[in-house]
């Protein structure tokens, strides 16, 4: 018998009783809803051991996923925003929840492996404990200190953290360290999830933690299977004995289940008994999670490419002045009998030029300094704390060494976007962004501009990253009038410099009278019939 998720909505009421899966057979359990629980559930005095991983366990977007069968590697990311650039969906969120040792993370690698969508987040509740203090600490080291307690999870930071990966922000996760119960002083970054999967003891133990859940799992397992598991996991792994794991099991990890973890079932949407073994569940999860992400899925190319047109050119847009000069290289780089070392040559000679009109254009304020003369020169430098680079790959990493000509010690950024064969629409496959960049001043680098789907992207990612849109700058040889209008009508605030900017674009969403495939002329390869002139590029992993 298969019986459907109630009407299968994107979030499930509170109140509503959760579904027991038992293989072939789903049954209702009833319960209460999270409305009889306060903010965290009762404590107790009851002194727990801690747990004695080395360190927490919290995955970003790894390149790749390998099971006992395959491996599965990450695939682009669609738009996770509309032809304003405004966000327009949030990531899927699955809470799971389930006593020690009950299957959590094994059932969550199920998903994750049954699910094939790129941009899945493993969040563990564990990264989120709290820092002891010098007297918690020595309760650690005797095994009195209650770590199965809702106090002794960073709540707080932790609902802040989960909004704003949700939220499609970047997000930095602590790395706890069980063997000195404190933080690591390096934190783990984390960024553009399409579904997160939570999962931890209390997973369902904060009340602001459940509004951001959009599916919760309870795993439940048998109590015998959780103490053999347990046994096999601190005997091999943690050189104890039979004896002191039994004793720390009866004395202080099931009476926590017993009190804090079993009683939040009755919030749960699904309940999955035996955990990763339950097949039946984990594909019943899946289709409905397929299924709220198809309900999401955004046409942004198709919106830009019918937007904005017959407008003026805006005033955010900075053109290189056409001189003899300029004209002269444009004649050279566009011209299809040109061989690949004069297009190199040229084209270094605009980009050199674009980055130093790209340059003027940040802030400065006056400086003096004294000329070996002894007399004082009123001049001007610059006013902001850091300039960064940005490459658009791969095209726009040809610009980098133009700007590495003019800005000493300058930082490089590195995004990775390419069109989906199959939807026509952009998708992020890879970012490597420096550190603290929120405060910088970036020059993003792309070397040509159609329809602006792969620049909205980059400067999608870059408001994510916490940069103020007012010090973005995005820099392109040459534009077609849809890229330009396209990112200046959803990032008013970006400037635009580029050296020319062309008329059309034709339904291959090429440039014309354009200049190509810059990549492909630049480096030497040749383009596919079906080449566009932005994100071409295939990652390689």
């Amino acid at each position: 018998v298969v019986i459907l998720l109630r009407d299968m909505k994107p979030r499930f009421g509170p109140f509503s009783p959760p579904l027991r899966l038992r293989g072939l057979f789903f049954n209702w359990k009833h319960g209460g809803g999270e409305g009889s629980l306060d903010r965290l559930l009762p404590s107790v005095s009851t002194g727990l051991s801690p747990r004695k991983r080395t360190t927490s366990q919290c995955k970003s977007e790894p390149p790749l996923l390998r099971t006992s069968k395959r491996t599965i590697y990450t695939a682009g990311r669609p738009p996770w925003y509309n032809e304003h650039g405004t966000q327009s969906k949030e990531a899927f969120v699955i809470g799971l929840c389930g006593g020690s040792a009950s299957g959590k993370t094994t059932v969550a690698r199920k998903i994750i492996e049954a699910l094939d969508v790129p941009w899945v987040v493993l969040l563990s509740m564990d990264s989120f404990y709290k820092v002891l203090s010098p007297e918690e600490q020595t309760l650690a080291a005797s095994n009195d200190y209650n770590f199965d307690h809702p106090d002794a999870f960073d709540f707080d930071l932790l609902t802040h953290t989960l909004r704003k990966l949700k939220q499609g922000k970047s997000v930095k996760i602590p790395v706890y360290d069980f063997t000195t119960h404190g933080r690591q002083k390096e934190w783990k970054t984390v960024y553009g999830a399409s579904v997160i999967i939570f999962e931890g003891i209390m997973a369902f133990a904060d009340k602001a933690l459940l509004q951001l859940l959009d599916m919760k799992i309870f795993v439940d397992t048998d109590s015998d299977i959780r103490l053999v598991r347990r046994l096999r996991r601190d005997i091999s792994e943690r050189g104890r004995d039979i004896e002191g794991v039994i004793k720390q099991y009866n004395k202080f990890v099931k009476p926590a289940f017993e009190q804090y973890i079993e009683p939040t079932m009755r919030l749960a949407d699904i309940v999955v008994p035996r955990g990763g073994g339950n097949m039946v569940a984990i594909d019943l999860i899946v289709q409905h999670v397929h299924s709220q992400l198809e309900e999401r899925e955004l046409s942004v190319r198709a919106a830009l490419a019918s937007a904005h047109q017959a407008q003026p050119l805006p005033q955010t847009l900075s053109v290189l002045e056409s001189t003899p000069q300029v004209r002269g290289m444009h004649t050279i780089i566009r011209n299809k009998e040109t061989s690949r070392d004069e297009f190199i040559f040229y084209s270094k000679r605009l980009m050199r030029l674009l980055i130093e009109r790209a340059l003027s254009f940040l802030p400065s304020q006056v400086h003096v300094v004294q000329t070996p003369q002894g007399e004082d020169y009123e001049g001007r430098t610059f006013h902001g704390k850091r300039i960064t680079g940005v490459s658009i790959l791969r095209a726009g990493e040809t610009m980098e060494p133009a700007l590495r000509a003019v800005c000493k010690d300058v930082r490089i950024g590195k995004i990775l976007i390419q069109t989906n064969q199959d939807t026509g629409e952009p998708e992020l496959h890879y970012l490597r962004l420096p550190k603290d960049i929120s405060e910088d001043h970036v020059i993003l680098m792309d070397c040509t501009v159609s329809t602006g789907a792969a620049a909205m992207m980059a400067v999608r990612v870059l408001l994510d990253h916490d940069v103020q849109e007012d010090k973005i700058l995005l820099v392109s040889l040459l534009m077609a009038e849809m890229g330009v209008h396209s990112v200046a009508y959803a990032f008013p605030q970006v400037k635009i410099i580029t050296t020319a900017v062309d008329k059309k674009v034709n339904d291959l969403f090429h440039i014309i009278p354009g200049i190509g495939n810059f990549g492909d002329r630049y480096f030497g390869t040749d383009a596919p019939p079906d080449w566009s002139d932005e994100e071409m590029d295939e990652p390689s992993y």
